[in-house]
């Protein structure tokens, strides 16, 4: 039977000595097979200096795969799903799980903005089973406005004369059979590619599910798309693809078929040696997230995000392009930051680069009079207090912890 297993950010797989799945302390054992499948996958997509799961060695526990930034879901070829969440606040994996379904509503060219959060209130359920709920809610919505047929081109062999007759397969296929035509004729009918990627995609989760309220509405679905062929040739099927005024309808449908079947939406995955993949960086979330909390917070002000303005070499040419991450009246400089500080390290284990990185920006946008380095909140910083430190005169750095369960900054202020 598939399993669905939790792995909270930072915690580690292992290869289980009972050859069992186990679980110590919130690290995962699973038998060496298994272990060894995620291992390859991991050294497949590692060619750009990315890692999924960091290999490593753990007193106690042996070689382990640990967890990085990336979350989301791994499956084996068995089918045991490997849920990864990000690691918020305590190690509550329901509520980890509650707050980055939030986050993820917020991040850019995704379905997820489009989704109600507080009508979700299976947070119990793994992510996995969470995706595919929200799937079929759009697709109901989709379903009760209607199907859209078009026109799509059939040859057959019919036994009269209807379209237009294809005179040399004529010849070549009714040299015997007189009575025979072989024509092309338009038909209107609904088996055309948007709807055939959407059966495609039922049947791909169909066979993931193991939620008995999620396999009945694809069983449901299933029938209402019978007679609708699947798509093989998922990757060109999407390249043709375009969605005009009339199929606006299944714009947001068709984005979730692309991130269940593509699985390459947000991270980009190769290899074969996992089953299904959708993994998402949470530098990326974190920084959407950010963005959108403050033009919240902030609508006065004028919020950009990825600003590329500026080079940090303008002489002979332009060259290596500095792209802050938030940009604030042209006065504030801000770099999201998905990392845990720690208060028992020097400067909290800030990197040195990224403070020459902000010195840089300070710098290279004239205008700028605060730089800020946006960290999550942890539960040992000094919250309430401000770290705010001078460059030099008229240009300062703040190290601002962000909670992301409150959506807001909790020790001190962007502004100065």
């Amino acid at each position: 039977m598939n399993k669905h297993l939790t792995l909270l950010e930072h915690h580690s797989l292992f290869i289980s000595a009972s050859g069992e799945i186990s679980e110590i302390f919130g690290h995962i054992g699973l038998p060496v097979d298994m272990f060894l499948e995620i291992n390859t996958f991991i050294l497949q997509n590692n060619d750009n200096g990315t890692s999924f799961l960091r290999p490593s060695y753990m007193k106690g526990f042996g070689q382990t795969l640990k967890a990085q930034q990336y979350v989301g879901i791994i499956e084996t070829s068995n089918g045991t799903v490997i849920e990864i969440l990000p690691k918020i606040g305590n190690d509550n994996a329901e509520g980890a799980r509650a707050v980055f379904l939030k986050m993820l509503k917020t991040l850019k060219n995704s379905p997820f903005r489009h989704y109600n959060t507080a009508s979700l209130k299976t947070t119990s359920m793994h992510l996995l089973e969470i995706f595919i709920t929200m799937f079929c809610e759009e697709l109901t919505v989709l379903v009760r406005k209607g199907l859209k047929s078009t026109y799509i081109n059939q040859e057959e062999n019919a036994k009269f004369l209807k379209g237009r007759l294809k005179t040399s397969e004529h010849i070549r296929k009714n040299i015997v059979h007189k009575e025979r035509f072989y024509v092309a004729f338009d038909e209107y009918q609904v088996n055309r590619i948007e709807n055939r990627l959407i059966r495609t995609t039922l049947e791909f989760l169909y066979g993931k599910s193991i939620s008995s309220s999620n396999k009945k509405r694809l069983r449901e679905f299933l029938f209402v798309f019978n007679g609708i062929e699947p798509i093989y040739d998922i990757k060109s099927s999407f390249q043709n693809l375009q969605i005009d005024r009339q199929m606006r309808a299944y714009e947001l449908v068709l984005h979730w078929c692309k991130l269940f079947l593509h699985q390459e939406s947000f991270t980009s995955l190769k290899g074969k040696s996992i089953a299904f993949a959708l993994l998402f960086d949470m530098n990326r979330v974190f920084e959407d997230y950010v963005a959108f909390c403050l033009k919240k917070k902030y609508p006065e002000s004028i919020i950009q995000t990825q600003v590329s303005s500026e080079y940090l070499i303008v002489n002979p040419g332009k060259e290596f392009r500095l792209r802050p991450d938030i940009l604030i009246d042209e006065t504030i400089v801000a770099d999201t930051k998905w990392k845990l500080l720690d208060s028992s390290k020097t400067h909290f284990g800030i990197s040195q680069s990224d403070i020459y990185q902000m010195y840089a920006y300070g710098k290279k946008y004239k205008k700028t009079k605060i730089v800020c380095l946006i960290y999550p909140k942890i539960d040992n910083f000094p919250v309430g207090k401000e770290l705010k430190y001078e460059f030099e005169d008229n240009l300062f750095l703040k190290v601002l912890s962000f909670d992301c369960e409150l959506g807001e900054i909790v020790n001190g202020d962007i502004f100065i």
